[in-house]
């Protein structure tokens, strides 16, 4: 028997809104905003179901109890937490200029709502962030810190206006609404033109050679600016995209490396830099698509010089519908001691889609439920979105590359929409606290429906399930501790179950 609860997580309601997507938003504005109190796990031998439909329903909360005895029914699944995987860092979002703009054009209080649904003990609890190195595609310009300067020393060297505005305030807010320290990633799009062999943002280019000490400086003097007003990196990446400069067309901020060029970058320049300066720091490469990897990291690893220095790998989503996610099993298994960090995420970015932002779409709910799923459980450590907030249009943008997010901000109604994919990433990282550990599950029969499974440092344990089929599912939990206990999985929803 399912029973509603109320007493184990307070929550204020959503208050839909259909856009014609196939399901809602929940819309806050000054005076309100809904929200989820922190989870405590339920008393031995009970269970804590949380459910996100396409119907409609947004964190609904169920409870049940385990049975000694009972008749499996639906999909199975035997849990063994004694074999464990990889260590959960966490989830989170970029502070793009974008994201700022959109963010401070609410009024204060709404402001406040929008932090703190992400980062606060009320909202989704994200703990990390990404943090560009200067301007993205998601700035209303082309911009870089040394602009105005070609000299290799760098005495020009400058935050801009977006660190001082759109930036810096808003990193500091997260981190006062959020109980955990926010982990920052920061990341390069481009380096001043004068660096680079086209001479441009955008467009194929690389590093030309006798710049490679100036670049290396470079980031250590963003690690030094940001740190002089307070906020420091827990990892860097050595550039977003590569592969994205080495195009013939190319619209994108982007620097070109191959992994022979950038190894030879790391190992004699930016790693004994960071060393030296910010040794605690830790240093990402790869920073693109599946398909470079493991491939990208081997050869970066066959340099010594440049091996001793990576930590890990960052990865992003963008043909992850085409790319298995066998690589990145493939990347852990070759450098078990590196971990896998998905660094950036967004709908709306191809060609062929109609509409950029797609209010109340569960599609792209579904779609980065699986992704998540898939990743973690072929060894990524952390799931990190793109832009915060962006308007309606999925800007601004300075190339007119607009995408979705999983927040829209509607500023002439003092509005901003929660959507479908917020709720989708708060599965996850509402109940998914930093230490928890990927076990071992075993569930029959397979690809009926897409699962996860972890344990808590506090040691409850915690279950995902995404049902993308077209009607209700059981599923029944199979422990030998606990005994066995039967769900009721809606369709087109996504669940997360919580236990002692």
């Amino acid at each position: 028997m399912i029973l509603q609860i109320f007493d184990t997580a307070n929550c204020d309601d959503c208050i839909p809104r259909e856009y014609g997507f196939g399901s809602t938003v929940c819309v806050c504005n000054a005076t309100y905003c809904d929200t989820l109190s922190p989870v405590r796990p339920p008393l031995t031998g009970n269970y804590i179901q949380f459910v996100s439909s396409k119907s409609g329903l947004r964190f609904q909360r169920s409870i049940g109890s385990f049975k000694s005895k009972i008749t499996p029914r639906g999909v199975k699944c035997k849990i063994n937490e004694n074999i464990t995987y990889q260590e959960i860092i966490g989830f989170g979002g970029a502070f793009t200029d974008s994201a700022g703009i959109n963010i401070l054009s609410l009024s204060k209080s709404s402001q406040e709502f929008l932090l703190k649904s992400y980062f606060s003990k009320e909202g989704i609890e994200y703990n990390l962030g990404r943090v560009p190195i200067g301007g993205t595609d998601f700035s209303t310009r082309g911009y870089t810190y040394s602009d105005d300067n070609s000299d290799a020393t760098l005495k020009g060297f400058k935050l801009t206006i977006e660190d001082f505005k759109y930036k810096i305030p808003l990193i500091k807010r997260a981190q006062e609404c959020s109980k955990h320290s926010i982990k920052l990633t920061a990341s390069c799009w481009s380096p001043p033109k004068w660096m680079k062999t086209n001479k441009e943002l955008t467009g194929f280019g690389i590093l030309r050679e006798e710049y490679y000490k100036a670049y290396a400086d470079y980031h250590i003097k963003f690690l030094d600016a940001y740190k002089k007003e307070g906020i420091d990196f827990w990892c860097i990446t050595t550039g977003n995209e590569p592969t994205n400069g080495l195009l013939v067309v190319n619209k994108l901020n982007a620097l070109g490396w191959t992994p022979i060029s950038q190894r030879k970058w790391i190992g004699e320049f930016l790693g004994p830099a960071m060393h030296s300066a910010y040794r605690d720091t830790c240093i990402l490469t790869g920073d693109d698509q599946r398909y470079i990897f493991p491939w990208w990291l081997k050869m970066i690893m066959l340099d010594k010089k440049a091996a001793q220095y990576i930590n890990g790998s960052a990865v992003h989503w963008y043909w992850d519908f085409i790319i298995p996610p066998v690589l990145l099993r493939q990347t852990h298994e070759k450098f078990p001691n590196l971990f896998i960090l998905n660094t950036e995420s967004s709908y709306g970015d191809k060609p062929w889609d109609l509409f950029k932002v797609a209010l109340g779409s569960w599609k792209r709910a579904e779609d980065y439920a699986n992704d998540i799923i898939q990743s973690i459980n072929n060894w990524v450590t952390g799931w990190i979105d793109w832009n915060l907030a962006l308007n309606e249009e999925g800007g601004p943008n300075w190339i007119n590359n607009y995408v979705d997010s999983p927040i829209i901000v509607n500023n002439t109604a003092d509005e901003f929409y929660k959507q479908p994919m917020f709720y989708a990433l708060g599965h996850f990282s509402k109940f998914i606290s930093p230490g928890s550990l990927r076990i071992e599950s075993s569930v029959s029969p397979a690809n009926v429906v897409e699962t996860l499974f972890l344990r808590r440092p506090d040691k409850s344990l915690i279950i995902i399930i995404l049902n993308r089929k077209f009607y209700d599912l059981k599923f029944t939990i199979v422990d030998d501790q606990r005994g066995s206990a039967i769900l009721n999985i809606p369709k087109y929803s996504i669940s997360t179950v919580i236990y002692r």
